[in-house]
């Protein structure tokens, strides 16, 4: 692709690394950019710094926040005694725009992927067993894509939990093999995250 100017082409190639996001989508928004008023230029680009200068992770259950609580751990209303994990932030939006679930999260940060060499120790795992230990927990529900390394990381989690003698459930497979849960619709994932089984039972041959 041709520039007539390096401001423009550094602009595309910085907006191209994005995912999803290549030259052509990435010209079209700096261009966008380019239309609008100087001030909401620069109100755009503060407010991503601003994010990556001051978010923070819930001290507990290291969901994005803009404390060291985050306002799901700290509310009132919501049952601490029962734990979703789930891999990341995207996955808490996604199971909280169902409006089904009233507990706690605990985001471990990706999934065990061997392949890419991620491995228990690079993930929030200890802390959750922690929490399970020190905190009255009536179950843990474990609500990761139905992917290779949702399935792994599943199991490893069943290994080192079970021997508190806690409900360990799964979210029931309303999901495709290989689906994400943020791409699933709210009425799927909302009905997976109710019919939850025991997870034992996957085991079950």
């Amino acid at each position: 692709m041709n520039f007539s100017s390096k401001l423009l082409e550094d602009a595309v190639n910085e907006f191209s690394k994005l995912p999803g996001v290549g030259q052509k989508t990435a010209l079209r928004l700096v261009l966008h950019l380019l239309n609008k008023e100087q001030e909401e230029v620069s109100n755009f680009g503060n407010s991503i710094i601003k994010l990556r200068q001051e978010i923070k992770h819930c001290a507990v259950c290291h969901n994005i926040s803009d404390h060291i609580h985050c306002e799901i751990c700290t509310a009132n209303k919501r049952d601490k005694e029962i734990i979703c994990v789930v891999e990341d932030t995207r996955d808490v939006m996604a199971v909280e725009n169902t409006s089904q679930y009233f507990g706690v999260y605990h985001v471990l940060g990706g999934l065990i992927s061997p392949m890419d060499g991620i491995g228990p120790a690079d993930l929030f795992i200890d802390s959750l067993v922690q929490r399970v230990a020190t905190s009255p927990v009536k179950e843990v529900i474990l609500a990761l894509s139905a992917t290779m390394e949702g399935d792994t990381t599943l199991f490893y989690l069943y290994k080192r939990l079970k021997d508190f003698q806690i409900p360990i459930t799964a979210i029931a497979r309303g999901i495709a093999f290989g689906g994400e849960l943020e791409y699933a619709d709210e009425i799927t994932l909302g009905r997976s995250i109710i019919t939850r089984v025991p997870y034992e039972n996957s085991l079950i041959k």
